[in-house]
């Protein structure tokens, strides 16, 4: 329309009314000229397609109105063209600039949202570090304590003094220490005995004497075990040492302040006094001494931790090093913590060797992760740690309960420890000592009472809501993330990419033949009803991938999918994405699957569901954990096909219950830590 318009431009039929102006010259008024356009008909305001022409009018007379030249008319209207589309460019221009300015202004908002919850992050992140650090200078303090006492500056007594200082004092100590732990031994004494505020506390020290720590040295299920109780006592007011051995296959990145006390140190062992280098640093807020034995070097400078025919040789040397440099050092300890057979010989060294030097307030407790790894030796090997072979070779000591000419190291720990935890999520203590006991069901039955049973889960390594692994976090509180994480896995494993179909995972280290058969018949029955299904094998098993292999090639369901491969992140995917996971066993300390699917949102399901014996000790047994009472009452008798008939005819009632499970807390700060202290505190007492 404007196009119209300009190319037929022309002024009104009608002229406008005359103007009056005034002469400059006289002042008086005259009538103005006025200018119109007309065609080339001489027709005012007619449409016309000719050139334009120009007429000035005086009312006062009809003089003829010059004409421009047709060119002169074609360059204006040229002009006129130019600055409509400068017009339009400016428009379309301004307008791009208003969208990226609202674009911009969005960004600014996402950023600043982004912003604030990052720094609200890193306050979190600060108050943690703060406590870290607080926790470090402690331990390093500590630490430092010991080197004194190695290179003759303290004697034991003042020593003892200064840890009881360094652990009960209400005067922040941290404050007053974090500006001088650069200083030589020799400055920070001087401060040390300066310091004053002494205040007791209820807190306990407890030395760990070990041989796995995450994320220094880990194998199995001790590192994450030693780490998290050690971390969770810390922080509720109990003061804790580590001592390892100085294997050549340390990760360092997490030891901070790593030195070497440049004091000499011998221990025991074989007939003779042999040197140790010993190293010290502090890992998560906790204190940590490696012991180098320099003599026997080639028991620590191997490439695995065990599995070498020499074992007991190597940590029945460790283990009486430990004790020496304890003792060299000056330490009272109030627990003596002690783990699996691998440390188990410090028992009877304690009690026969080193209680009267000093340690007579100290007790032993020994931690076994299973009764499987016992160490079965000859008797005169215990006189290489000092220990009388005769003395110990008898049924109520260290005898072998199968083999009668042979000692048993586990044996050891178990008589000569004060207390005695097994670390089980769900079994109990009558189903331990019968059914899982490995021949030492006689022994245990004589210390039942000795037994505690604990749990333990490493929480901030399995935490949806912190999970680096998934596409989306996700928490009780706001379970969106878990849809989005199944529709990943599914996407991922190009299964049908739908929220609302069930999705059941499996994660196992092994698996028998009886529930191959099992697992057949439960695919068979479910995947009729549209179920999906992800099977993983962790890969510690060999002969499990071909074995999932042929399970696969036989049923060959488009809704099932086998992952041979231990990808971690995948692992912590098929959690997420899964509203089920079957478990072959509730008492997994390995992979503890069904913790794990818990803490995810995934409700477990056992395997072989009707098995008569875990329901016998479930219902007459009352000594397991608040887990296994928990499990019991809420899954330990739904059945798949049950799990899958709650999830489509009441979602809002399975919903509560997975939410329920999700709130739960089961990690090393809560039931398991309660548990330990209750037994430190029954053995001080």
């Amino acid at each position: 329309m404007i196009t119209e318009m300009l190319s037929s431009l022309s002024i009104a039929k009608t002229p406008p009314p005359p103007l009056l102006m005034f002469s400059p010259a006289n002042g008086k008024p005259f009538r103005a000229s006025v200018i119109c356009c007309v065609g080339k008909n001489a027709e005012r305001n007619g449409s016309t397609s000719g050139p334009f022409q120009l007429e000035l009018g005086n009312h006062s007379s009809d003089e003829n109105i010059p004409q421009m030249k047709s060119a002169e008319l074609e360059e204006k209207g040229s002009d006129i063209w130019q600055l409509f589309r400068e017009a339009q460019q400016n428009i379309l221009y301004l307008n791009k600039q208003r969208i990226m300015a609202m674009e911009e202004l969005d960004r600014v908002k996402r950023e600043k949202s982004s912003l604030l919850d990052q720094i609200e992050q890193l306050e979190r992140t600060k108050l943690i570090n703060t406590r870290k650090d607080k926790f470090s200078i402690s331990a390093e303090l500590l630490l430092r304590i010991d080197s004194m006492v190695l290179s003759s500056l303290i004697d034991s007594k003042e020593a003892s003094d200064f840890r009881r200082l360094v652990m009960d004092s209400k005067v922040s100590i941290v404050d007053y220490f974090s500006d001088i732990m650069h200083k030589q031994d020799t400055r920070l004494l001087v401060e040390l005995r300066h310091f004053s505020g002494k205040s007791r506390t209820s807190g306990y020290h407890i030395i760990h004497i070990c041989t796995e720590m995450a994320p220094v040295v880990s194998v199995g299920s001790l590192a994450q075990y030693v780490t998290g109780l050690s971390c969770a006592l810390q922080r509720n007011g109990n003061l804790v040492e580590i001592i390892l051995p100085k294997y050549a296959s340390l990760n360092l990145n997490e030891v901070h302040g790593l030195r070497e006390v440049e004091a000499e140190f011998f221990s025991y062992f074989n007939g003779q006094m042999h040197s140790n280098r010993i190293w010290t640093g502090v890992v998560y807020g906790i204190g940590v001494t490696f012991i180098e034995p320099l003599y026997y070097s080639s028991f620590f400078s191997r490439e695995k931790v065990y599995g070498y025919s020499n074992d007991f040789e190597r940590f029945t040397y460790f283990s009486r090093a430990s004790l020496d440099y304890i003792v060299k050092a000056g330490k009272q300890p109030d627990v003596l913590h002690i783990h699996n057979w691998e440390t188990s010989i410090v028992g009877p060294l304690f009690w026969d060797v080193f209680v009267d030097q000093g340690l007579g307030d100290t007790r032993i407790m020994l931690t076994c992760q299973s009764f499987e790894s016992q160490c079965v030796e000859q008797p005169e090997k215990l006189a290489l740690c000092g220990l009388d072979p005769h003395r110990l070779h008898r049924s109520d000591r260290l005898q072998d309960n199968n083999k009668s000419h042979l000692v048993n190291v586990l044996k050891a720990g178990v008589v000569y420890s004060n207390k005695v935890i097994i670390m089980s999520s769900m079994q109990t203590k009558g189903q331990i000592i019968h059914a899982m006991s490995h021949g030492l069901e006689p022994t245990l039955t004589i210390h039942k009472d000795k037994l505690l049973v604990a749990p333990g889960f490493d929480s901030s390594a399995w935490d949806p809501s912190a999970d680096k692994f998934l596409p989306q976090n996700y928490s009780a509180d706001n379970m969106k993330g878990k849809s989005v994480c199944k529709v990943s896995l599914q996407q991922h494993l190009g299964l049908q990419d739908q929220a609302s179909i069930i999705l059941v995972g499996c994660i196992f280290s092994d698996i028998s033949d009886v529930e191959l058969e099992n697992l057949k018949t439960l695919i068979w029955m479910a995947s009729r009803r549209g179920v999906q299904f992800v099977f993983m094998g962790s890969g510690q098993t060999p002969g499990l991938n071909k074995a999932l292999e042929y399970f696969e090639e036989e049923l060959k369901d488009e809704n099932m999918r086998f992952l041979s491969k231990n990808d971690e992140a995948l692992a912590h995917l098929v959690l997420a994405g899964s509203d089920i996971m079957l478990c072959p066993s509730f008492d997994d300390t390995v992979l503890q699957v069904p913790l794990k699917a818990m803490r995810y949102g995934a409700v477990p399901i056992l395997l072989n569901f009707t098995d008569s014996n875990f329901g016998h000790f479930m219902d007459h047994d009352l000594e397991g954990t608040k887990f296994s009472r928990y499990i019991k009452d809420t899954f330990a008798n739904m059945s798949l096909n049950q799990a899958i008939e709650g999830l489509k005819n009441n979602p809002s009632k399975w919903d509560k219950k997975i939410v329920d499970a999700m709130t739960k807390d089961f990690s090393w700060e809560a039931e398991c830590c309660d548990i330990h202290i209750s037994a430190y505190t029954a053995i001080k007492n």
